[in-house]
């Protein structure tokens, strides 16, 4: 997440993010990103996940529930809000660019089918993170028409078969997460069927940073499974 990088890798955070205008984004580390799922949480819950896995080297969230009314979805996003209170972690949502203020967000995650960038940049300010998914070359050079600042990260995927967003694209594998990274401005989040060996090879092959759904959430011993993700992501070597 941030306004002055290039393909490669930095190894646990992002550079500092300018805005126009020369207002700073925080400077955020995209390395393990968590993405929640509600059901997948099930009884432990999202806000208690978070909690946990925050603690185990989480460095990013996004809270992510397509099932949930916008009431149901600011109640959500508070929780997990309240949850990560004094860690410095950043919460992102999903999709949902107008409910960033009301949940206390530091920003959004868009889709191809979403809200355009240029207008969700509108919404959110010029100090809010904006992330924005891609899965080809194609959508990238989209992106770089709208403007360097107008996004700070992109996620690339899926890079693997995944379960958990039946509307997903193809997967695409890892020579084109290298592509794609070499190709932005912007660090850029592997997502998509990421796990600790996978999320090694992510690193390898250019990502900034790792999405993970159920490799984190509904696992047994949540803040196991994200040290495990950490360790490998950590101890990768860039290539």
């Amino acid at each position: 997440m941030t306004g002055e990088t290039t393909g490669e890798t930095t190894g646990e955070t992002t550079g500092e993010m300018t805005a126009d205008g020369g207002s700073a984004r925080r400077a955020v580390d995209l390395s393990l990103y968590l993405i929640t799922d509600t059901r997948l949480c099930g009884d432990v819950g999202v806000a208690a996940t978070v909690a946990t896995a925050a603690r185990a080297g989480a460095s990013a969230v996004q809270v992510r529930d397509p099932d949930a009314g916008d009431d149901e979805f600011v109640v959500l996003g508070r929780a997990v809000a309240e949850a990560l209170r004094g860690l410095d972690i950043p919460l992102i949502v999903n999709d949902r660019v107008h409910l960033v203020t009301a949940i206390g967000a530091d920003g959004a995650h868009i889709g191809q089918r979403d809200l355009d960038p240029r207008s969700a940049r509108e919404l959110l300010g010029p100090d809010a993170v904006l992330g924005l998914s891609v899965q080809t070359l194609q959508h990238v050079e989209a992106a770089r028409r709208v403007g360097p600042s107008v996004l700070d990260y992109l996620g690339v995927g899926p890079v693997w078969p995944q379960a958990t967003k039946p509307d997903a694209a193809a997967p695409s594998g890892l020579d084109r997460l290298r592509d794609i990274a070499a190709a932005s401005p912007w660090p850029c989040v592997a997502i998509g069927g990421v796990d600790a060996e996978r999320a090694a090879l992510a690193r390898r092959h250019g990502a900034a940073g790792v999405a993970v759904v159920s490799a984190i959430c509904g696992q047994r011993d949540v803040a196991a499974a994200t040290r495990r993700i950490r360790a490998a992501w950590d101890g990768a070597v860039d290539t």
